[in-house]
């Protein structure tokens, strides 16, 4: 049977979707939410590939991460872009 999926960055992600409801899907306004939780899915990558090497960190297994954070490199390129 297939374990639920981790449910780190959860808080942050709930946190962003209720920032863009309230501001009418205006990310721009939602910019400081979805920053915490790219950076809560970054600690959380590099984490795992201190802990278990550098398996699933190219997306591969991402959903037994946490199924509130994107893939790794769309987490890297986002914070590299936004500092």
């Amino acid at each position: 049977m297939k374990q639920e999926p981790a449910q780190s960055c959860q808080a942050e992600a709930c946190s962003l979707q209720t920032c863009l409801s309230a501001n009418t899907y205006s990310p721009e306004k939602c910019d400081a939410h979805l920053k915490r939780l790219y950076q809560c899915c970054s600690k959380l990558y590099q984490d795992r590939a201190e802990n278990n090497g550098t398996e699933g960190v190219n997306g591969s297994d991402q959903e037994t991460i946490s199924t509130a954070c994107p893939m790794p490199r769309v987490v890297e390129r986002w914070l590299k872009n936004h500092p």
